[in-house]
Order: structure tokens, then sequence, then C-alpha cells
């Protein structure tokens, strides 16, 4: 059994349950070890010293201590220490006090040369003197008393059997039980998953013990050919442990891999079914803006990046929890035993912040963040597969409110069957034109005059009802029906803004599009097919794309982009203030209008921060020649607020709601006849087909 701290240099915290087994442990062996050796003749000890078996015996010992023999990369207790074998032929040989001190020196070399914690050093002492002196303890039961002379024979074999079988006892339980409370697992799966592996390798050290007496007594210059097999089991273990680390651990980090998670989580999750009330957590963790590393800096220094992630989530977790590499920049984390959702939380936080530490390679800093998604047996999940579904759902909807971390709630996972079934619904309801665009009037702060009007998609479910579109359109983003429902929306809003200008109505829709619809090079074909078609001007209609489009470059060098441009269709930048990016750079796009999010501008009368957040934004997009649009208005102190720092236009239920086709033509006719603008009559033949749309629009 080796050390079952190995992974940590810093001693337990004084008065936990572990410093006080340690503690115990160290001072039950550290008295042993000194009542073992204040029997020992002194006269006896002097003699070895001039034996040079005894030194060949003490150099075996103290070589078999340096490296433990391991069998698998995976065990919680670590490798088997071959000076087993030639202790133990000491203990039969000479008895316990000079097995005890050979021993002990062999401990004090490996702790000096591996430069073991001092706490280490002392529970392993302790925890071998004990081990052999249950073995000591069992040989004087059955009459043994150490001889040179002695040499074991048939009659024998019960008493050697069944001492070595209480050293391993013994050394199985005082180990298992440290790592136990090191990991905060339970001892019996401790011993469970490495008393199969460490049964074998003993069994083999303490049975050829007996054979290394026989040559002590017979042929001593022998004894050192016992390093030859010794070399033989080294290397054939080594390339056994080279092999299942391969397969269990990621090459570039070594982290361990899915395919050990999985091993890992399956043993969790089969130990808290065994006991009530016991949670598992699964922590998924994605690092954000990775890729922008990569395609700066290249993949080498991605790389070494990956490493440093790595060394710092090892260095942030509990004890006893799992860090695993699934590939790219996604990170896994079991938690074995935790206690509840907050507890789980407190683990992710503590995550983030030693990610967010700035990095610096390359004579360069970075400034790291990751998105973590949480997921819990058995509140969330029964087994693997579903809770790495389920924390994969959480890290994206982490991502996606730029909160850092989520737990899994199941009224948001977009997997669920009910979710899926929308899915279906929704390729119906496109097919069967069950969608309609809503109209939200943009207005003047100034002068009061509308100013455009942004399209809002509303699906009625003939079962369901009114359907959320924040319910629908993340379905339709991660599927193929978003380009079918970009079509579609973008028809229609043509469609509404023909039937509007050829009555006199020059105002502006605005459609909202993803940053995928914007790089379709077939987005620009369509909308000048359709401007052609409704004989549209190219500002009729404008594109609005969210923030998010600013943090790749892909946007500033696409042919689609360009071809807009070219084009005259106007863009227009949503929710901005939520996101990462810098106001300079929209001055490599063709945007038009900046928004700014809703929920800055509804806070500006309650909260200074947000005032100057928004008062900074309007300066700002002034500065740059571009028009800024306050969303989310909801009273008059708001809009006055917000005409006063010069924003120019405002959006929002204090002006008006979302309208169908009809109540938003009837509004935009009403306004400005308030206005005092006359609105021409619909006589053309092409208007009198518009009305009849509008008429089925509202059917």
């Amino acid at each position: 059994m080796a050390d079952p701290t190995d992974t940590r240099d810093i001693g337990p915290r004084v008065g936990s349950p572990l410093w006080t087994y340690l503690t115990v442990v160290t001072v039950l062996g550290i008295v042993a070890l000194v009542a073992a050796q204040w029997w020992t003749d002194l006269d006896e000890l002097a003699g070895l010293v001039h034996s040079p078996l005894f030194w060949t015996l003490t150099v075996l010992v103290v070589l078999g201590e340096l490296r433990p023999v391991m069998l698998s990369s995976s065990m919680a207790v670590g490798g088997t220490y071959p000076s087993t074998m030639f202790t133990f032929a000491a203990l039969l040989h000479y008895g316990l006090p000079v097995a005890l001190l050979v021993q002990t020196v062999a401990i004090l070399i490996n702790g000096a040369v591996t430069r073991k914690a001092r706490h280490r050093v002392l529970f392993n002492l302790a925890q071998v003197t004990l081990a052999y002196a249950a073995a000591g303890i069992v040989l004087g039961m059955f009459g043994h008393r150490p001889a040179p002379a002695w040499v074991p024979v048939g009659t024998d074999l019960l008493a050697i059997g069944l001492a070595g079988f209480a050293y391993f006892v013994a050394r199985a339980l005082l180990v298992s039980g440290a790592v136990a409370l090191h990991e905060r697992r339970s001892i019996h799966r401790v011993i469970r998953t490495t008393i199969g592996h460490q049964s074998l390798v003993y069994a083999g050290l303490l049975g050829l013990a007996p054979l290394v007496v026989v040559v002590m007594n017979h042929s001593p210059a022998l004894v050192p050919l016992f390093v030859a097999p010794m070399a033989a089991v080294y290397f054939t273990a080594t390339l056994s442990v080279r092999r299942d680390h391969q397969a269990m651990h990621d090459g570039l980090t070594g982290l361990p891999n899915r395919k050990l998670l999985v091993l890992r989580t399956e043993e969790a999750l089969a130990e808290a079914r065994a006991r009530e009330g016991e949670r598992v957590g699964l922590l998924l963790l994605d690092l954000d803006r990775f890729k922008e590393v990569n395609d700066t800096l290249g993949h080498p220094v991605g790389d070494r990046l990956l490493q440093m992630v790595a060394h710092r989530l090892t260095h942030s977790v509990r004890p006893g929890d799992v860090v695993a590499r699934l590939g790219g920049d996604e990170f896994a984390v079991l938690l074995p035993s935790v206690r509840d959702a907050a507890a789980a939380r407190e683990v992710a936080a503590r995550l983030r912040v030693a990610l967010t530490e700035p990095a610096r390679l390359e004579g360069m800093t970075f400034d790291l963040d990751a998105s973590v998604g949480i997921a819990l047996y058995p509140d969330h999940a029964p087994d693997f597969e579903m809770l790495m579904q389920r924390s994969d759902v959480a890290m994206y909807l982490a991502k996606e409110a730029r909160s850092g971390v989520e737990l899994y709630l199941a009224d948001k996972d977009r997997n669920s069957p009910e979710r899926l079934s929308l899915l279906g619904d929704l390729r119906r309801a496109i097919d069967r034109s069950e969608l309609r665009l809503h109209y939200q009037p943009k207005l003047d702060l100034a002068a009061g005059q509308v100013r455009g009007v942004e399209a809002l998609l509303r699906w009625r479910h003939p079962v369901r009802g009114m359907i959320s579109p924040g319910d629908f359109i993340p379905l339709a983003e991660q599927s193929y029906l978003m380009r079918q429902l970009t079509e579609y929306v973008i028809d229609a809003a043509l469609e509404q803004a023909a039937h509007w200008w050829h009555t006199g109505l020059h105002e502006q829709i605005s459609v909202n599009v993803s940053a995928r619809d914007l790089l379709d090079s077939a987005l620009p074909d369509r909308l000048e097919a359709g401007l052609a078609r409704y004989r549209l001007p190219p500002k009729a209609i404008q594109l609005e794309v969210t923030e998010r489009i600013l943090m790749t470059d892909q946007a500033y060098t696409a042919d689609a982009v360009r071809a807009l441009a070219s084009l005259g269709v106007p863009l227009a930048l949503d929710d901005f203030g939520t996101g990462y990016s810098s106001l300079v750079r929209l001055q490599r796009l063709p945007v038009a209008e900046v928004k700014i999010d809703a929920s800055f501008v509804r806070r500006i009368c309650d909260s200074r921060d947000d005032e100057r957040i928004v008062r900074s934004i309007v300066d700002l997009v002034r500065s740059l020649g571009l028009r800024s649009v306050a969303e989310g208005v909801e009273s008059a102190e708001v809009a006055a607020r917000l005409e006063e720092m010069g924003c120019d236009l405002g959006q929002g239920w204090w002006f008006a709601e979302a309208m169908s086709a009809v109540d938003a033509t009837a509004w935009l006719r009403e306004h400005r006849e308030r206005n005092g603008q006359c609105q021409p009559r619909v006589t053309s033949a092409f208007d009198l087909r518009s009305t009849e749309i509008l008429d089925t629009q509202t059917a």
C-alpha cells in the first residue's frame, strides 16, 4: 500500500477527522516501533553490522522502497513497494525489531529522496510498523522464534500464510481509512476498488519471502539475484501502467479522459444509491472565447493555455473530486459526494475564481473565464449519460445568460421530450403559416415621430395557445429550422413593408437575424430579389443582430456582410451592453443603429450605475455617427431621462406594445394624423391586393 495523500504536500487541517486519524495511527505506530527496539539485543545487532548478508538485505529493502510497482494508473491507494518481500524475509529470519529497523531506514530515505511532507513520512512509518507488528504477533502465536539458522519447512506454511494475511489486512485497513477520510469516500468503496490488484501483488511478494530466507541460509551470495525478477516485474508493470494511462487519460493535460470519468462516476453513483440522501455532482466547464486564442496565436499557445487551466482546476477542487478533460476546451469535474446544490455552486465558483486569474504566455496576458453547468444525482439525473447531458444543458444556459454558473432546470431544457415535440410542431407551423409578425414602433424621443418598427415573431399554437419566442426561437437556432424560419420572417416583413410603403407609410421594418443567418451568403441575394419583387428601396428593411457578432472576426471579412453593405440594407446592433465587446469595433461593420439593452434602460431612474452606462453608450454612439435606440421604455420618467441624455429613439410599452399587422397599420395612421400628416387613400391595384393580404394575415 502506498501513501494515501500523494497529491497533496500540505498537512490536513488540525482538528479535522483526517488529522485525528493520522495522529492516532502515527502515535500508535511510533510507540510500537520504540517498544520493538527496546527489546532489541544490542549484542545481536552489533553482530549484524559485520554481516554482509544483513547489509545486502538492507540495500535491497531500501531499493525496493524507492519506487512502487504500479498495476493501474487509476488506483486510489497507489502502488505496492517490492521492499515488502525483503522486509518480510527479514522478519522471518531476524525477527520483528530488526525488520522494523531496516524498514524505518528505507522509509526515511524514501521520504528524503522524494521530498515527502513530514506528516506523510511519519504516517507511512507508523502504518508499516503496525502491519509488521500484526504479522509478528501471528508468528509468535504459532511459536515461531527467528534464528539465523532457521529454514522454513512445509509445516511452517500456515503460520507464514496467516502472518502475511495479517500484514496485508492491517495495511489495507490503515491506508484505506486515510484515503477514505482524505477523499470523503466510504472505506468500503476504497477497499472494493483496490483490493483485487493489491491482494495479487502482495500474495506474490509475501509468497517469495520464505524463498528469500531459504537462499539466505544456504547461499547468501545468491540473494541479489532476486533483483532480476523484481526488475522484470517493474518493466512489465510500467508498460501496463503506461498503456492504462494512455487509455484512461488525456494526452495533452494528463487529466482523466471521458472513459475514466465514466468509471469514476459509476462508482460514485453505486455508492450513492447504497446510502440514502447521498448526492453526486457533475460539473461541465467550457472556456469562454478560447477559440480566439487558437485563431490569433496558434494551437501550440492554446495547448499550453489548456495545460495551465488543467493545473489550476486540479488544485482548486476538493480531495477526491475528479477533474477530466473531455476534449477541446471542455472539462468536467465529478463531485463523488456533495451536500446540496449550494455546495456544488461553491465548488463551481471556486473553479471560476481560479481561472479568472490572469495567465501570461508568450509575453501576453490572457483573461480567462468559463461557463459552468451543474447537474446532480438524484435530483436531475439517474445515470452518467443523463448527468452529462443535463450538465451540458446547464452550461449552455450559463453561456447564454452570461451568468458563469447555472444549475440544471427542467423547464429550460431544450432537449426535453416536450421541447423536441415543440420542434416538430414548429416545422409544421412554418409549413402551415401559423406564425405571425407583430410590430412595435420606434419613436423619436425629441420629435415624437415614428422612425420605423421592429418585427417580432408570434406563434399561436393550435393546442398550447400563445408560445413565447424565448421557447421556440432558441430551439430553431439549434436545428435545421433556423434558416427556414429566417426566410419566412424576411418574406413576411417585405410583404408587409410593401403594403405600407405603397400606401404612404414609409416605415422601415427591423428584422432580427442570428449571426449564422447574417453570414449566410444566400441572404443578400434573397433580400435583393425580395426588394425587387415588392419594388422597395433597401432602406425599407433593417437587419438586427446581437452584440455577439462583434466577438467573431468572421463578421468583418464575410462576403455576405459586404454584399449587404453594397446593397444598402442597414444593420442594427441589438441588446448592446450585455456582452464584452468594444464600441470601437462598430466602425468595422456597416452598422447604422445601436439598441441599448432594456435591462439597463428600465433602471436608469433607480440606479446611478445603469444611468452612467446608458449615458456613456449614448455619447459613444453619437461620437461614431450612429443612431441610438433605447429598448424597454416603460414610463414617462424614463423617456424624459433618455431624451435629456440625447438618446435618439425609444421603443417600449410606454409608446406602444407589439401589435398585429392590422392594429399596427391603424396605429401608424392614427399617429400620423395626430401629427398633421395626411395619408393617401388605397386606390391602386397593388394597394387593393395588399389590403387583402393584410386581412388574410389576421384571419
